[in-house]
């Protein structure tokens, strides 16, 4: 398996994160760098993208607040 994490360095330390919502459903099969889930940070969005090809697995759901290096989901 391998992990999602939220990318380190998007915002600044303090702001509040969450993923607004996730673009594919647990279970689902992704490509390595398709864009996932969008994260929203004050006024701002941002893109995950998949780390790898396989069955994704959501651990955190949308809305949820996130922090930079938090383990969201898993690619299987």
């Amino acid at each position: 398996m391998t992990d999602i994490t939220v990318p380190a360095g998007l915002w600044n330390e303090g702001d509040e994160a969450a993923i607004s919502a996730w673009l594919y459903a647990d279970g689902d099969a992704v490509s390595e760098g398709s864009v996932i889930a969008e994260i929203m940070v004050e006024k701002s969005s941002f893109e995950l993208t998949a780390p790898a090809s396989g069955i994704l697995h959501i651990d955190i759901a949308a809305e949820t607040p996130v922090t930079a290096g938090e383990i969201v989901g898993r690619i299987g």
